[in-house]
């Protein structure tokens, strides 16, 4: 049976579980293998991202949305909203192979909710130029 989110540890269980696929990934690996220099410190920023988000503790430090836009720049504005899709659809697979739950569920909407936000910035941002 499987348990909810339920601390750090299981974050970075997920967070790890996850980008392992996004590297092998053919759609959208390039975009993180390609950028992302230092896989070990990445991975925990990422999980103290999702454990800020999904505890409301105050560990991340950092501007996905500057972020975003500076990878979607240094590859000649080429991130489409179908590599958010397969981000997504990764994220969801991995969350229901290792959780179930409420907070694995508010994983998931915010997941939802910030592909498209980062996506809908990213883009509007092109046209500003």
């Amino acid at each position: 049976m499987k348990t909810d989110i339920m601390n750090r540890e299981d974050v970075f269980l997920l967070v790890s579980s996850f980008y392992s696929k996004v590297r092998a990934n053919p759609e959208i690996s390039h975009f993180f293998n390609e950028t992302i220099e230092d896989w070990p410190s990445h991975l925990e920023k990422l999980t103290d991202f999702w454990e800020t988000n999904l505890f409301m503790v105050s560990k991340f430090r950092g501007n996905p949305m500057r972020a975003h836009k500076e990878v979607d720049n240094r590859f000649n504005n080429s991130i489409e909203q179908k590599h958010f899709g397969v981000w997504l659809n990764m994220w969801f697979e991995t969350i229901d192979e290792l959780f179930e739950g409420d907070r694995a569920n508010i994983a998931k909407n915010r997941a939802r909710n910030m592909a498209g936000n980062l996506f809908m910035n990213m883009y509007l941002s092109r046209s500003k130029g």
